[in-house]
Parts: C-alpha cells; structure tokens; sequence
C-alpha cells in the first residue's frame, strides 16, 4: 500500500454483517542499546530515540525528560536533547520504571448493561477516562468498577484491573469487564481472533461513496506528535475498518462502523484517513467547526457481541446512542 497515494477502499459487496531498525541491539525490560546506523546519520538524538522506541509508545517529552536525568548515553557520556548522532555511536537508554500508583473505589454511578460473576458490561458516558494513568488518577470507569464490584481480574495489575480492551475518553458506548482471570483470559483471546463483535456508530463529514466497504491501512505514531497516529507503513500495526452508510444527509454521513482489529484511536485515524473524519472530533477532525452541538466526537460503541467465557453462550448487547448524537442527527434528518 502506498500511503502518499489518495486512499483506496475496498468496497464489500458482502452483507454487512457476513464480514525499520538500527544495527543490531540488545534489548531488556528496562535497557536498550544499539549502534547508530549511516541512515539515521545527523537526527537529533530526542528525535532519533522516540522513533527507535516506537514500539515502546514513548512521547518525544518523554525521551527529553530521560536524556536531561542521565537515563540516556551516547559513547558512554551525556548529551542534550538536541545534540546530533552519528553513524557508529553507541547509545544506552536505561528506562525508568513506572512512577508507583493505585487505583482506589469511587462511588460513581455506572450504566451497567448486564453484570454476573464472570463478566459486567458496562455503558461508558463520554468523558470518562477508562483507567488512570497520568494526568487522570481517578474519576475514571477503573474507580467506579472497584466502588461496584469489588471483585475484578488482576491481569493488568492495579491500575487497570479487569480492563481487556478500552474506547477513547470522548467515545461514548460498551466494554466488557473481567472479574477474574479465567474471565479475562478468554475475552482477550477472544479479541486477539477477532472473534468480538464490535460495532460503532460514528456521523463523519461529507458524503461517503461506497454502501459498504473496507479500509485496511497499518496505523502508527505521528513522528511530529507522538500523541498522535497517523495511516503509515513505518512502526505501525495491521489495522482493519468496515464500514456501511446507514443515512446520508448531502454533507454528513452517518456510519456504521465494525473493528477487525483494535488499535487506539483506529476508527478516527481511517476516518480522516480516507477523508471523511468525526464530526466533533477535536484531533482528528479538522477545523471546519460544525459539531452539530456535539460535546465531544460523534462516535458510540453502540453493539457488543461475545462469547462467555465460561459457559461459551454468545451474548450480544446494545447501548442506545447518545442524546447529543441524537440531537445532531435530528438537525439533519430534519434540514
């Protein structure tokens, strides 16, 4: 595929629901070391580091913040974030370990779709924050879970107990829950076969073209915002979109979306990919302004479909769209 290209979809004529590296290295949990090649000859060494750590997903402030403490060496002496590398200079980057924190119960109203011993299913509002991490160390669905259960898979350790897969903080709609590990096991076993039903509802910008279609385009960090992902063929991940036109409304389309794979923010990257981004959404979506009074992306997890792990019965559930996505749709359906 040649991303620099105008993007091509593959349209489906199926039924919707048929459906670079440096010289050798030596890598460890917490240190990683290398020679620096001929072709990254002359890249500031801030620059050089996040993109050799991609599969790390360190921020490039990050990478600055080690090189300014000593965590990072070149020839076995300290340099600045800007200074130069060149070919044949050894760098050794001793990564810190996480900073200690704990997920702590919050009394938080949950909108819990179905709940047993094994697995809860949960309608995450828009706005809230999965599980904390820096910036959010509570107030998030994590807090509220172990307010609720009290009894969640330790898999993922403390922060984010229970967590088999996330939607974005602004993405409103249905996420399993593992309360213990045999739960947790299997639904991500599940997710790695691509086995989860997962379907989206998202009003993007424009008039899509195609009834039905697929986008499959590997998605990566963007080496000018490492916050950010971007359609690319260089440390990217194998990334897969179908989608089907539920309503056109002459400059809007309403979608609906299913994932085959779950990178982050990997509906709103094929989105803007194929030049039809969220309405709403404020990375990915453009200038333009029209929200349609959105508070946040017009994008809702609205069907969720798995096998219990357990009893291997097929559960399939459904969260009602939004009342802001609503809205938005009657002001078009009604223009």
């Amino acid at each position: 595929m040649t991303t620099e290209n105008k993007p091509e979809i593959a349209e489906n004529k199926q039924p919707f629901e048929a459906w670079a590296q440096d010289t050798e290295s030596d890598e460890s949990d917490n240190r990683v070391e290398w020679r620096v090649n001929d072709a990254s000859s002359g890249e500031r060494i801030d620059k050089h580091l996040t993109e050799r750590l991609a599969d790390r997903q360190v921020s490039r402030s990050q990478v600055q913040e080690w090189i300014r403490t000593g965590a990072v060496t070149v020839n076995g002496g300290q340099v600045k974030p800007n200074a130069k590398v060149a070919a044949g200079d050894g760098i050794i980057v001793t990564i810190p370990g996480p900073e200690p924190l704990e997920a702590f119960p919050e009394n938080i109203p949950l909108d819990v779709v179905y709940e047993d011993g094994d697995v809860i299913v949960v309608n995450k509002p828009r706005g809230m924050v999965v599980h904390p991490a820096a910036g959010h160390p509570n107030g998030t669905l994590v807090n509220a879970l172990l307010y609720h259960c009290k009894d969640l898979s330790g898999i993922n350790g403390v922060m984010r107990p229970g967590i088999v897969h996330r939607i974005d903080k602004d993405t409103s709609g249905l996420l399993m829950v593992a309360k213990n590990d045999l739960a947790h096991a299997s639904l991500a076993a599940q997710l790695k076969a691509h086995t989860v039903n997962r379907r989206y509802y998202a009003v993007v910008y424009g008039q899509v073209e195609h009834d039905k279609g697929t986008i499959d385009a590997p998605i990566g960090r963007a080496n000018q915002d490492r916050k950010l992902y971007v359609v690319t063929e260089k440390n990217s991940k194998h990334a897969v979109t179908h989608f089907a036109v539920s309503e056109r409304f002459g400059d809007y389309t309403l979608l609906d979306l299913r994932l085959e794979t779950g990178r982050t923010h990997q509906i709103r990257v094929h989105m803007k990919y194929i030049g039809h981004p969220l309405v709403g959404d404020p990375v990915y979506g453009g200038k333009s302004g029209r929200t349609l009074g959105m508070s946040g992306q017009a994008l809702h997890a609205g069907v969720l479909g798995f096998e219990h792990p357990r009893i291997g019965e097929w559960l399939e559930f459904a969260a009602p769209i939004p009342e802001d996505m609503e809205h938005a749709l009657n002001i078009l359906r009604t223009r």
